[in-house]
């Protein structure tokens, strides 16, 4: 147990002091700017910051200044004591990564008034002054001594729509695709795409029966003046005639409307006018998970119920060409069980070993990949630090191959429903992405699914030029 003591007045002496030492972080300038709500953009606009005088973001001058308050309040004089004044000089900019060291040393002494006067002072590792001053406090008179009180972690939450600006900083300068919605008859799909379009990421071409979507779009006043409307009799024949679109390149990409999803696949596998390639398809989301640097990739979750070994290495490849086609480099690949070790009771861990022994040998290319690993080891290197696992994956995973739908669905699920994570995804492995868009799906989740498509088809058409 750990307790906290004072220093009461007669037991300070003149040239007493005490130090706190604290290396500055993201969190630390963001926590300040949450409590204080100082978003000065030359502590929290990276951007802005670059052009400043400083070149880089810096920390709150206040928030350095209160470690020397953590001192007098904690150390000496400790409890008790009460803050009568404070003058501080800021002379140099706290930046990312600085050490600073905290100091305050007792200067003075007002014995009538229980009174003591600090020099305080906070340097950097180079031992550069870049806070000085003095503190006047008084002093308690009676012995404390407190079981010390342990705070609450602090969560940091991405602001809202953080995965929207990620993909919206990744689409600069690209161009709308040509994108067949497939009959959009409902409020929900309707509406998305046409907040897509509104969002640059889109161009919708509406194929489905006229009347009905000129209907659904006057019931809700949802604005299609503009859009091409493709009449057809039916949602199969609107189906039919979106993937003929995308075989002839007319449209770059394929969204959902209101249809059975297994109605829009029996199209786009039809023999004849279908888009498939030798691969088979699968869904990719992508999730922005607070307490993860960076978005995870998911897959497959929507599409492939209970997949052979040869869907799983068409999955893990699908995984690869989105990722590298949104022009985010080589992706680290954990395929995932529910252990870290090969089981042959249990046939996912076989098959994740069997993926990466073909990766080893230039099967799959394009990737580093790991497996079997638990959930827990592909995302934290703690995690795989006390299992002694060796590997480039285990921790920064960037994509996730789950065994099954079930566990797909259910991972996913729960990482955006009990966690509050956005998401969002696309059908990979067929001539063009295919935005999969449910009744589950919020307007965020449905643009930032339009902005995938719009990046990865984007990149795939520069890349055939």
């Amino acid at each position: 147990m750990e307790y906290i003591e004072n220093v009461i007045f007669n037991e300070i002496n003149i040239g007493d002091s005490a130090t706190l030492e604290h290396t500055i972080t993201e969190n630390d300038i963001n926590l300040f700017a949450a409590v204080s709500g100082d978003v000065n953009p030359a502590h929290v606009d990276e951007d802005y910051a670059k052009n400043s005088v400083f070149k880089e973001v810096i920390a709150h001058g206040m928030g350095v200044a209160s470690f020397l308050s953590t001192i007098l309040g904690t150390k000496l004089p400790g409890p008790g004591t009460i803050y009568l004044g404070q003058n501080l000089r800021f002379e140099h900019p706290v930046r990312l990564g600085d050490r600073i060291l905290a100091k305050i040393t007792a200067a003075s002494k007002r014995e009538d008034k229980n009174i003591v006067e600090f020099d305080c002072q906070c340097t950097n590792q180079a031992g550069k002054v870049v806070i000085s001053g003095t503190a006047i406090v008084k002093v308690p008179t009676v012995k404390i001594r407190r079981e010390k009180v342990e705070i609450p972690q602090v969560m940091f939450k991405k602001e809202e729509n953080h995965l929207l600006a990620i993909l919206h900083k990744m689409s600069i300068g690209m161009e709308a695709v040509k994108t067949a919605i497939v009959h959009p008859v409902d409020e929900l799909s309707l509406l998305g795409a046409v907040e897509a379009a509104e969002d640059g990421s889109i161009i919708p071409i509406l194929v489905g029966p006229v009347a009905k979507i000129k209907a659904c779009a006057n019931q809700f006043n949802i604005d299609i003046d503009g859009f091409e409307i493709v009449n057809t009799e039916h949602s199969h024949e609107a189906a039919e005639v979106a993937v003929r679109l995308a075989r002839e390149g007319k449209v770059d990409a394929l969204m959902k409307g209101k249809l059975h999803t297994d109605e829009l696949m029996h199209a786009i596998l039809n023999k004849e006018y279908g888009i498939r390639t030798d691969r088979r398809m699968s869904h990719v989301f992508a999730i922005d998970a607070d307490n993860y640097p960076k978005p995870l990739f998911l897959s497959d979750a929507a599409i492939n119920l209970f997949p052979d070994f040869d869907t799983k290495v068409d999955i893990v490849l699908n995984s690869i060409e989105l990722f590298k086609g949104m022009g985010l480099g080589v992706p680290k690949i954990a395929i995932v069980s529910a252990v870290e070790t090969v089981n042959p009771q249990i046939p996912s861990t076989v098959d994740a070993a069997a993926i990466c022994k073909m990766a080893e040998r230039k099967q799959i290319c394009g990737a580093i990949i790991d497996g079997p690993l638990a959930f827990d080891n592909a995302i934290s290197s703690e995690s795989a630090k006390v299992k002694e696992i060796d590997s480039p994956v285990a921790g920064d995973a960037d994509i996730i191959i789950v065994p099954d739908i079930e566990s797909g669905n259910l991972l996913y699920k729960q990482m955006t429903y009990l966690s509050g994570m956005d998401a969002a995804g696309i059908v990979m492995g067929a001539r063009v992405p295919i935005i999969l868009t449910s009744r589950g799906s919020d307007s965020k989740s449905r643009k930032a699914s339009a902005l995938m498509a719009q990046i990865y088809a984007t990149n795939k058409k520069s890349l055939k030029g």
